[in-house]
């Protein structure tokens, strides 16, 4: 059994695979960059070794001194997590060449299933069902039209070597193909160095299932059955189960057995997983309505939800398998129990158009009763370096809607501020009547818009409770023949907001806690969102707007370009700034026609989230 393992990732699939291998009695090793130097993941270890500044391309990308972090601190093997190298072959190799063990597939597995086409080639040949498409080597723009027409619109443009969304288009008519190729393979260079595509038939009702399966150097391989990870955005995971609703016995037994198949075919070692796009248009998953898409060589994001439904710790049987055990259980021995759903808890702002939200964790609590996985705690700083993603919240029930219900009230009573989180947006996608009925596809988001973004204000209700808490301090404005009544003006994350409210039978139903060094101010929760409340003197008008007009930073940048001078007349829409943020450039425009009142911000100018930059005022 390995004796001291190097992790070669941060965040919560660190702190998780320590967790693992801490229990087996495995000595532990961080590495950490300049942003991490007080990680959690770096706290939590045996050790840790500085590898280099905070961008991921000097520090956790940088094979070699991840390597000699290992070989410094007398680690015998390396486990990638996943992201960052975890499918890089190159790197897989050189940790085998420096005498060290490779918690992972062999490199050859991963270079079989590296690029989209030769993966998808190889899986036909080992009788695996493929999406009716294109593969071909002839890359040029006629030739790839001429395939799309055969193949019938709608058709999708897929980057060979691609991943997380990038270098994919839908085209839904042939006069819209030539821009969506060269945009695609745009995209796919810059992102991977390489712009060959493939094409495949756009599967009506697109469902995301996926198999998880495991190899050991025995020459074992079992499935720990299917995951569905339809509920996406921009076709990044947002929340994913086990197993699949709409799954018949029959669909089970077919896609498992292919994903068997196609991990055999490339004598695959460790924990995978076998992606396939399903047709979800009758309702339920048709056995002959399903297709490889491609695999991953890697431990997945989302493996929680599979060890919560068959009682397995993946991350054990990784470490067992690379010291060269046979699988601790054959296939006969694995079953399903209940179901689980894991929600991805991001540092974003939905109502910004879900931009990264940086900063501190004044507090940062999640709800003890679901399975947490988490990267930080309270008092970390959320840094532009690094993937957004803060925690997973994993629940488990004895079927589907008891574990939704379960994850949706742990949700809810999450306090975290003032770092802005997705928190709500995932209440309410939980709460959304598709996600309910398990009719959901990977299109449910985009169709359900702007119904999933939680309002920017607590409701009326949850600022009635607020009040009344400072209501109690001060009681006042009592009317003969009246309920008592009073006016309290409440700041709301700096806003002034009035409440007029009777003092007499009060209930709270909200959570609000107070802040120890500061007995003015609370915490507010309200249906997974966090506000800051504090207690302002009353309103003698009652009301107290939002200055219109006004334009603030949406999170911390540098001011690129200014479009406007102080006194022009400006019209609705109009560019008045360029942001730039998180490798991003952000266009601030005039919300309505009218005059620039104020001007703060200049060319080159660092500013932080919520700095007002400028004010226009209405035209009359």
């Amino acid at each position: 059994m390995i004796q001291s393992l190097l992790i070669a990732n941060r965040g919560e699939i660190a702190c998780r695979i320590i967790r693992t291998a801490r229990a087996m009695g495995i000595r532990t090793v961080a590495v950490y960059s300049d942003a991490d130097a007080n990680a959690l993941h770096v706290r939590s270890a045996d050790e840790a070794v500085h590898i280099g500044p905070s961008p991921v391309r000097e520090s956790y990308l940088m094979g070699d001194r991840i390597i000699a972090a290992a070989q410094q601190s007398g680690a015998q093997a390396i486990h990638p997590g996943y992201g960052f190298l975890s499918e890089n072959a190159e790197f897989a190799q050189a940790v085998i060449d420096a005498g060290l063990i490779w918690v992972g597939p062999n490199p050859s597995s991963i270079t079989a299933m590296g690029l989209k086409d030769a993966a998808k080639q190889l899986m036909q040949d080992a009788g695996v069902p493929t999406t009716p498409g294109y593969l071909g080597a002839d890359q040029s723009p006629a030739h790839l039209a001429a395939q799309a027409d055969a193949i019938g619109y709608p058709v999708l443009i897929k980057a060979v070597a691609g991943g997380g969304g990038k270098g994919m288009r839908k085209v839904e008519a042939p006069a819209d193909f030539a821009d969506a190729l060269a945009s695609c393979q745009r995209e796919a260079a810059s992102s991977f160095g390489n712009d060959h595509v493939l094409l495949e038939k756009w599967v009506t009702n697109p469902r995301h299932i996926e198999v998880q399966v495991f190899g050991d150097t025995h020459g074992n391989v079992v499935h720990l059955f299917e995951r569905d990870c339809s509920l996406q955005r921009r076709h990044q995971k947002v929340i994913e189960e086990a197993p699949a609703p709409g799954m018949t016995e029959a669909t089970r037994a077919v896609i498992c057995a292919a994903a068997v198949r196609a991990a055999k075919a490339v004598d695959y070692v460790g924990a995978g997983t076998i992606e396939f796009i399903a047709d979800g248009s009758a309702g339920y998953i048709k056995p002959d309505r399903v297709w490889f898409m491609e695999m991953n060589t890697r431990l997945q994001v989302e493996h929680p939800v599979t060890e919560e439904i068959t009682g397995v710790d993946l991350v054990e049987w990784q470490l067992r398998v690379a010291s060269g055990e046979p699988l601790p259980k054959k296939q006969h021995e694995l079953s399903i129990n209940g179901h689980a759903i894991e929600a991805r808890l991001y540092a974003e702002d939905p109502a910004k158009g879900f931009l990264p939200s940086i900063g501190t964790l004044e507090q940062f609590e999640l709800d003890a009763n679901v399975r947490i996985e988490k990267g930080v705690d309270q008092g970390a700083t959320i840094s532009p370096y690094y993937d957004p993603m803060i925690a997973k919240m994993i629940s488990h029930g004895l079927d589907r809607e008891e574990a939704r219900e379960i994850l949706a009230y742990a949700l809810n009573g999450s306090v975290i501020w003032p770092v802005r989180t997705n928190a709500a947006f995932l209440i309410n996608a939980l709460d959304y009547p598709d996600f309910i009925a398990g009719t959901m596809d990977t299109g449910l988001i985009e169709r359900a818009g702007e119904s999933l973004i939680p309002p920017l204000m607590p409701s009326d209700e949850a600022l009635s409770d607020a009040a009344h808490r400072y209501a109690r301090q001060a009681l006042a404005g009592f009317r003969l023949n009246a309920p008592p009544q009073q006016d309290i003006m409440l700041s709301v994350n700096g806003q002034p907001v009035p409440v007029h409210m009777p003092i007499h039978d009060y209930v709270d139903q909200h959570a609000l806690a107070g802040p120890k060094d500061d007995p003015s101010s609370s915490w507010l929760t309200d249906s997974g969102q966090t506000w800051r409340i504090e207690a302002m003197r009353a309103s003698s008008t009652g009301v107290a707007a939002a200055s219109n007009g006004a334009i603030l930073s949406p999170m911390p940048g540098r001011i690129i370009a200014v479009a406007v001078a102080a006194g022009d007349m400006v019209v609705k829409g109009q560019k008045l700034l360029t942001l730039e943020a998180m490798k991003m450039e952000h266009s601030l425009i005039a919300p309505f026609d009218g005059t620039v009142a104020e001007l703060n911000a200049a060319e080159g100018g660092q500013v932080s989230e919520g700095v007002l930059l400028a004010k226009i005022a209405k035209t009359a």
